[in-house]
């Protein structure tokens, strides 16, 4: 009988913290990433991309590039697929341009030559007429009657009659009667907030090697974060079989979202098939700025109602998003977070995707949350101010909880958000005293998770150790925790598990490494794959000594006899099972195939301190605390890093971060000289406390972690700095000119 996992206590390997199995090939510059593959005869690609925000291609020129020494191919939109719409339409869209480049950086060409320098320079030679449209990169105004249609008939069926073409969704959640909530409250506060459009800031640019032959059939490499995902998008781009496109996922220097979709894979494919070589191509910095999906800009307006006891009788809120020239932006998401962490009896949320002449966005770690939480929790800071309450009691007040019915619809199951405020109402940092100059500022955030279709394979060697191949590729030390998971279920050491990130020519569909989704869904199959492994183990045992496989059970890496039999044989540890598994029925497999469900919900708060010089209008974080629901923390340090990358990546969004396009339509910071991630300097040492409750979907208990930590920060920063200087922070990000701004205006009113 198999072994049964589901328990979220008395764990052995199970919230430990081993060194990460690819740390030493990461440090010793041994693993290969984008950029790494290789192949013999190999060409180098460059793309040929538009300077206008809006245009007509009238003629592209290529003549002159084709003529050069060293040059084999160019291609153009007519090298792709046609008749393809809907996802994939939009992909190959933006992957080259049709009739119309849609914005500053859109790919209209790409060469492949012997060098890079050859290529760079092939480009150039590209003589494209353009007929310059009028554009639009704004969201608000891009919703505008005026505004210059995107791409006419791209709405669909939930946007209501009489908007602007360039709304292309819609999305209108809630239950009670706001007005009448409000008529409750004691006081009421509405306000405007707006965010810019911000990257995910990976280091690794996007980078692929493709080769495809005239048979069809082909193969890739590249820094992605789904690599099944990017079969099929290819494969649709160029109208072949997906099976006959294999794909290989690289190590991947950072994707926070960014690399979930498809930017240049196709382009190499193509120049590779009429080439007949394989081709490499990597984007530029300025590239991955100007071409590569950011996060959405927003345009935001909530109004919530409040009792003088701190409960809160009613919440609204419109959010505006633009996703740039495509549809896509997540304004369902952002509408269903705005008001998740709270128990409200009467609210409506609506959201709108709005298109306009910018690159199509990407998810950025749960995609659309932190807007919404810097708009909703800028207005419970403020009610709680203006009535002298405590802001952690308010939110405790009025948290969600088991059973509490969910802002957008669904009945909340085991919850930790109550857990986790009252894990901040103890921490030290949210009663210790401030210095002259800085502020306070807490919020809450929250993020769904997710499942999605899943494959692992786990294969036991005949000296006991296992081999486990998942789907997903790893962006956060998942390898670790699934030998951490795999160990626990089979009851062998940790460092005798290797696990493998396969290609996908050699394991099940597997969804992208998004959504929260891989250490509970890849983690929940490893389990069920590993506890397969056990049943056949323990079915070998009971064949060995002649009794009912029921009657044998699992323990600590050893079958033992169980009930009447068990003082008759000596427990078999798996290295004796598998040592002669080839001569008592082959080789012993386990494995696990689904669409897993039941991934749980993540809530967390945030606590900052923030110092704003007057003069200049600098702010420093000078400490942060994150505070955040777990479930269960399988890799401690790896948990408590995605806690710090979250604030660290919220600290910049809040303080620096921007897309700057100016009249003409183009950025104007296209690379980390101008666009300020933050460094080392800029941030304060980030302290974690893991709350565990756990998910009732999981064997383990497990939660997603890698994006709810990014949802507290854009709010948690600008309520301190309202605090510190006493004049509410609207509009994102808080850099010193606008602080400067906000506070002579304030001085002036």
């Amino acid at each position: 009988m198999a072994l049964d996992s589901s328990k979220t206590t008395g764990f052995k390997y199970v919230g430990t913290r081993p060194n990460r199995p690819d740390g030493l090939d990461k440090v010793t510059g041994r693993a290969k990433f984008g950029a790494d593959a290789y192949a013999p005869g190999m060409l180098h690609a460059a793309i040929k991309r538009s300077p206008h925000a809006h245009a007509r291609i009238i003629k592209i020129d290529t003549s002159k590039a084709l003529a050069m020494e060293g040059v084999k191919a160019v291609v153009t939109r007519a090298d792709f697929a046609t008749g393809l719409e809907g996802e994939f339409g939009d992909i190959l869209e933006n992957v080259m341009a049709g009739e119309k480049a849609l914005y500053d950086g859109h790919a209209v060409a790409a060469v492949a030559a012997t060098s890079a320098l050859i290529a760079r320079d092939a480009i150039k030679a590209i003589e494209v007429d353009y007929e310059i449209l009028p554009h639009v990169t704004d969201v608000d105004a891009a919703m505008q009657a005026g505004a210059p249609v995107i791409r006419a008939g791209a709405a669909d069926a939930s946007v209501p009659e009489g908007l602007h073409p360039n709304v292309v969704r819609y999305y209108e959640s809630g239950h009670g009667d706001v007005e009448a909530g409000f008529a409750e409250a004691d006081l009421v506060v509405e306000d405007h907030f707006v965010t810019e459009a911000t990257h995910q800031g990976y280091i690794e640019p996007h980078a692929c090697l493709g080769t495809l032959g005239s048979d069809g059939k082909g193969e890739l490499w590249c820094c992605t974060q789904g690599h099944w995902y990017v079969q099929k998008v290819c494969a649709a781009c160029l109208g072949l079989e997906t099976s006959q496109l294999r794909v290989t996922a690289s190590e991947i220097g950072g994707g926070f979202g960014g690399k979930t979709t498809v930017f240049i894979e196709p382009v190499a494919l193509a120049l590779s098939r009429k080439a007949n070589r394989p081709v490499k191509l990597v984007m530029t910095r300025s590239e991955v700025f100007r071409a590569s999906g950011p996060t959405s800009s927003t345009s935001m307006d909530v109004k919530i109602g409040m009792k003088k006891d701190g409960t809160i009788t009613a919440a609204q809120g419109t959010f505006r998003l633009q996703g740039g020239a495509f549809p896509g932006a997540p304004c369902e998401m952002t509408a269903m977070c705005a008001f998740a962490p709270y128990d409200l009896k009467h609210v409506h949320q609506v959201g709108y995707d709005v298109m306009s002449n910018r690159p199509k966005q990407a998810a950025y770690r749960a995609p659309g949350s932190p807007m919404a939480a810097f708009a909703v929790e800028s207005v419970i800071d403020e009610l709680c101010g203006q009535l002298g309450l405590d802001p952690i009691d308010t939110r405790l007040k009025n948290a969600s909880r088991e059973g509490t019915r969910a802002s957008f619809g669904p009945t909340w199951p085991r919850i930790g958000l109550v857990e986790t405020l009252e894990a901040v109402k103890a921490h030290p940092h949210y009663v210790a005293p401030l210095k002259k100059g800085q502020g306070r500022g807490i919020s809450c955030g929250f993020w769904f998770n997710h499942g999605g279709e899943t494959a692992v394979s786990l294969a036991l060697s005949e000296d006991g150790s296992a081999q486990v191949a998942v789907g997903t590729p790893d962006i956060g030390g998942s390898r670790a925790s699934m030998a951490l998971m795999a160990a626990e279920v089979l009851g062998i050491p940790y460092e005798d598990i290797r696990v493998t990130i396969a290609d996908t020519a050699t394991l099940g569909y597997n969804e992208i490494s998004h959504g929260s989704r891989v250490t509970y869904a890849s983690g929940l199959a490893t389990i069920k794959a590993a506890e397969d492994a056990v049943q056949k183990l323990c079915g070998r045992a009971a064949a060995k000594w002649g009794i009912p496989e029921d009657a044998v059970y699992w323990e600590d890496g050893y079958a033992k006899p169980s009930g009447p039999n068990a003082g008759d044989f000596e427990p078999l540890h798996i290295d004796e099972i598998t040592a002669t598994m080839g001569a008592t029925g082959g080789p012993i497999c386990g494995h696990f195939e689904a669409t897993p469900e039941g991934a749980g919900v993540s809530f967390a708060a945030h606590i900052v301190d923030a110092e704003v010089d007057p003069d200049t209008g600098k702010t420093s974080v000078v400490r942060y605390t994150v505070v955040q629901d777990a479930g269960k923390a399988i890799h401690p340090t790896y948990v408590e890093g995605q806690f710090q990358g979250g604030a660290a990546q919220g600290i910049g969004w809040a303080l620096n971060e921007e897309y700057i396009y100016g009249a003409d339509g183009r950025l104007q910071n296209a690379g980390f000289l101008d666009y300020r991630i933050p460094v080392a300097s800029d941030l304060p040492m980030i302290d974690t406390v893991i709350v565990e409750v756990p998910n009732p979907g999981h064997p383990f208990g497990v939660r997603g972690v890698g994006e709810t930590s990014i949802c507290p920060p854009l709010a948690a920063i600008a309520n301190a700095v309202s605090n510190a200087v006493g004049v509410r922070m609207r509009q994102l990000p808080m850099r010193p000119s606008r602080v400067l701004e906000a506070l002579e205006s304030a001085a002036d009113g």
